[in-house]
Formats: C-alpha cells, structure tokens, sequence
C-alpha cells in the first residue's frame, strides 16, 4: 500500500492561476489537489469539509486578503501555507511578511513560457509544496533584535604579525524551507566585524533583493544581493539573486563572486552545492561552511567536499529546523563536523573563524 497522497487546498482569485496550479500539482504523484478557492471565506467552507495538507495562498484578494487569512490560519488552526505571490514589488514585499507570519515558503504565480521554463516551474512548484507538507510549524515570529548581539572581541584574538593570513576566513550558507527565518535570526546576532559570507536560499527571482534589503536594515553586518565581482569582505553578506547560480571565486589574496546560468542543480538554481562545491575547490581550509533547514540534499555533497577540502562544517539540528532534510543528508553524507542549534551557530561561526 503506497503512501497517502500530499492534500492540496488551491486559494486564488484568478480562475487561470487555480487552473494552472491544480495542473502542475496533480502532474505529481505524490499530490492530490482536493479543492480551489477564489478567495478566503470559500475556502474556509473547503477546510471545514475537508482539512488539506498544504494550502497555496494568494495574496491579492477581494473581501479578505491573503496576509489576513493567513494570521487567522495560524492562530486558530495551523497548516502549512505557501505562498502563490506575482512577482511585483508589492508582490514580494507581500511576500515576505507573510514569511514572518507563518508561511512555509514563497512561489511565484505560473505563468506560460518556453517549454524548459515550463518543466523548471513544475518541479520547483511541485518540490516546495513536498517540502511544506513536511514542515515543522512554529507560528509568526516575532519580529525584533536577536538580544544580545555576540560581539567578536570576545572571541577573536588580537590580530598579530603571525596570525595574519594571506586571505581571510569566509562563510558559506546554504538553506531553503524555512531558511528565510533561520537567516534572520542567525544573521541579526552577528557583529560588524564578521568574516565575509556568502548564501544560498532557495527564493523566486526578485525575492532575493527584497529580502537582503530587509535583512541589511535589521543587522549589524551589511547584506545585499550578490552581484558578479562583489567582493567578500569582513562585515558583509552577500545572498545569491533568485533564478542565478552563485560561486565563489578567488584572485590571490581576494575572494569573489561569480554569477551564473545553467540548468537546475539538485532541482534548484541557485544551488547550495554550486556555492559550497566552488568554496572547496577555491577556498578550502579557509571556509566555515554552515546548512540550515531545507528539503531535500541540496548541498550535501557539496557539503562533503568542503570537509574533505580542510573546512569546518556545522548542521543546524533537526529540533530547531522547519524541515530537517538538507542538514540530515549532509550529516547522513559524512560532510559535517558539529550538528547545533539554530541559537549556537554565530558562536560557532566566530570562533572557527580565529
């Protein structure tokens, strides 16, 4: 007897969008579409007839909105939610706080094109509602400073003439369901003076500049989406732009980055395993490298390399993870050296960075 099939409740105003999901979701299957909805108060009937899975959420509604919806959601009865968003500016502003009230993960709204962008759709589409079936919900979040800020002079010793290095210590990330949280909170606890990083969240094309936007106004480090030839530097975070493959790359004592097309890599572009590949093969035993929560294995071997190559490498633990996949398979893999929770990792970071 094979395994129950993932229920799916479609909420949308737009008769094309319900269509076109209820497609590329039923193409799956691991997936049963159970209803469509064009807005919040109908598809309140559908829960109460039948309570789904996963629920993918618009957010641009009559008579009720889809952030309000979704608060209601998670106060009274939760269930992992997705957001469905356009790819407007308003779109993912949208879209991002949706992610601090509780909502699993972002996709953006199906649309028609070549028949490679088509395919591409349906997996990511049909891979984030998998990965939200098995979220670990934990409500809204709070939206405040991580108190207190660690602050690197207790860690990191005086520099002196031999400790100076002919290049610097760097930080590689890797998440995806659930990483958008993960980085807020780990990034908020940084002090200015932080080796440069370098992440990978899986996020649609245009989230990726909203949200570095969002994270540099709340932390102490600057944070911006990479571009090709940005630096990495002490005190910065650069976060691959959605769509694009992100690499490390190094001239000398300098280390840069590298953005790049191509196909999907373990079912996502950006891939963690592209970035953390391209830091074992240019940066080595100079990397701290660090995978959060996730679905699937994205990063795992990548993983594997930078540990093989002399780095450090450090899991976020399954207790704090909304989906424990990613850091799973890179442990399972043999490629990390410590497994911690989420609130201990900046710690680590600092201190394997002396």
């Amino acid at each position: 007897m094979g395994r129950a099939k993932i229920r799916v409740l479609i909420v949308d105003d737009s008769a094309v969008v319900r269509q076109t999901l209820s497609e590329v979701l039923s193409s799956d299957p691991e997936i049963e579409v159970i209803g469509t909805a064009n807005d919040p108060f109908v598809a309140a009937d559908r829960i109460r007839e039948q309570v789904p899975d996963v629920i993918t959420l618009d957010i641009e509604m009559p008579r009720m909105d889809g952030l309000t919806f979704l608060k209601k959601i998670m106060a009274q009865h939760p269930i992992p939610v997705v957001i469905c968003s356009s790819l407007a500016e308003e779109g993912t502003q949208s879209g991002l706080k949706a992610l601090e009230y509780g909502a699993v993960d972002i996709i953006t709204k199906p649309r028609m094109g070549t028949k490679q962008f088509i395919e591409e759709s349906c997996i990511t589409i049909c891979q984030t509602v998998k990965a939200a079936a098995g979220a670990c919900l934990r409500g809204p979040r709070p939206s405040q400073n991580v108190e207190p800020k660690l602050t690197a002079d207790a860690i990191l010793p005086a520099a002196t003439h031999a400790m100076v290095e002919t290049t610097e210590k760097i930080v590689v990330i890797g998440a995806s369901t659930g990483g958008t949280e993960a980085l807020k909170t780990l990034l908020e606890t940084l002090p200015a003076d932080t080796p440069g990083i370098v992440i990978v969240q899986h996020m649609p094309e245009l989230f990726t500049r909203a949200f570095a936007s969002r994270l540099d106004g709340l932390c102490e480090i600057t944070v911006k989406e990479a571009e090709t030839n940005d630096s990495v530097i002490r005190g910065r975070a650069l976060i691959a732009p959605g769509n694009h493959h992100l690499l490390l790359k190094r001239s000398g004592a300098r280390y840069y980055v590298e953005i790049k097309d191509g196909p999907l890599v373990c079912r996502h572009r950006p891939s963690v395993d592209v970035l953390f590949r391209s830091a074992a093969r240019y940066a080595g035993r100079n990397v701290v490298g660090v995978i959060l929560t996730g679905m699937g294995d994205d990063g795992a071997r990548g993983m594997l390399e930078m540990k093989q190559a002399g780095a450090t490498t450090i899991a976020q633990d399954e207790a704090t993870c909304v989906v424990f996949g990613m850091p799973k398979e890179a442990i399972k893999l043999g490629g990390v050296d410590k497994v911690m929770p989420l609130i201990s990792i900046a710690g680590a970071i600092l201190t394997h960075s002396r």
